[in-house]
Order: C-alpha cells, then structure tokens, then sequence
C-alpha cells in the first residue's frame, strides 16, 4: 500500500469543523445563512424555533470555530459566513 502524505494539522482543523457543524442547529444556522445571506440572532430564533438564548449559544460555537463573524450594525450583531470550507459543505448538501 502507498503511503499516505497526510498534513496531520489539517486534519485536526476539518475535524474540529466538522464537529461544531455537526449539530442539527448549528447546521441549520450555517444553512441559512449561506442561503439567505447575513442575519441576526432574533431573526435566527424565530426562524429555528428556540430560544434566543439557545441560539446565542450556537452561534458562540460556531464563532469559536471561525464559521461565522459578527458584526456589530447599532445595537443588533449581523452574522455572515466566515469560512469558504464550509460554505461549500452546505452547498453540496441535498436538502
């Protein structure tokens, strides 16, 4: 078998993105905002249907993993996606 040239620090990377997408909400997040573009968390949580807290925290996680930036516009954060990685996932994906 040929020996696999695998950057070991890449594959960290993929996988700690994988696991922050890898809940159904946090996916849903990402979704949304790849198909409809910047959003903020109060249109977010009446869209998903949870609390504003719970999507607070979601979009914490994905911040975290560098999925997503915030913006601050007045007194609201605007969301967008901030990693073309998973930006491709999602649209790949068979809805």
């Amino acid at each position: 078998m040929e020996e696999l040239n695998v950057n070991a620090q890449a594959l960290v990377e993929y996988a700690n993105v994988l696991k922050a997408i890898s809940h159904p909400a946090r996916l849903c997040i990402v979704k949304g905002l790849v198909k409809e573009g910047p959003s903020n968390v109060s249109n977010m949580h009446v869209c998903l249907e949870l609390a504003q807290s719970t999507v607070s925290q979601h979009l914490s996680r994905l911040k975290s993993a560098g999925i997503i930036k915030g913006e601050r516009n007045g007194t609201e954060i605007i969301y967008s996606i901030d990693n073309d990685f998973v930006a491709e996932i999602v649209k790949n994906m068979n809805d």
